[in-house]
């Protein structure tokens, strides 16, 4: 399970600017900003953008001032995954430390969209008994109840990010994880080709 919402790409217009420095070619620049308050890429700086994105990481520094933030809901598994792109990225999470006994357990928290049958049953028992920690917890202020959820929470249970990141980091992740065996990963990569113009710099004719 993943949730993807609340995402905005930032300085696009900044980023082509900056892309016309190397050859003072600003005069040819034919975006504009629509009625709609999204910038919209000429002719010239989309065909620029692409020969630039062909061309290599020392040619595509542009696309690294093209800015993203989005709210990501996802499973613990996944952002174990996701950890690995640290460079370039900011997040600011929920928190377990402070939150995690602040509501009652439910099979929505977590992950559980391919479990089969007698798997969520198991999961389910295995629930009831965090949330009876929970409670005692809550009632007690016994840490022992607390460490119990902390050290026996699910890799399935979904976290929610909010974060900061650029196209480089999107291309890096959508190469090394178009085809990876997770669902939550083919759709995260659907998602990265659904912002402005990523397919457009991405995808190489294959």
């Amino acid at each position: 399970m993943i949730k993807i919402e609340y995402a905005k790409v930032m300085n696009l217009e900044g980023a082509i600017r900056g892309a016309r420095n190397p050859m003072n070619s600003w005069g040819r620049i034919d975006s504009r900003y629509n009625e709609n308050g999204d910038y919209i890429l000429g002719e010239n700086d989309l065909s620029l953008a692409i020969r630039l994105c062909r061309a290599g990481s020392d040619h595509r520094k542009f696309i690294r001032q093209i800015l993203v933030s989005v709210d990501i809901t996802a499973p613990l598994y996944w952002w174990k995954e996701f950890d690995t792109y640290k460079v370039g990225t900011v997040a600011n999470s929920t928190s377990t430390m402070h939150k995690i006994h602040s509501k009652k357990f439910e099979l929505s928290d977590f992950s559980c969209d391919h479990l089969s049958k007698t798997a969520l049953e198991a999961f389910t028992a295995y629930m009831e008994f965090m949330e009876l920690k929970r409670k005692h917890f809550v009632e007690t202020k016994d840490k022992a109840d607390w460490y119990d959820i902390i050290q026996m929470l699910p890799s399935n249970y979904n976290q929610k990010r909010t974060i900061t990141m650029n196209y480089e980091n999107l291309l890096n992740m959508y190469y090394a994880r178009r085809n990876h065996k997770l669902d939550e990963w083919h759709a995260y990569c659907d998602w990265i080709l659904s912002l402005p113009y990523t397919k457009e710099l991405f995808i190489k004719d294959e």
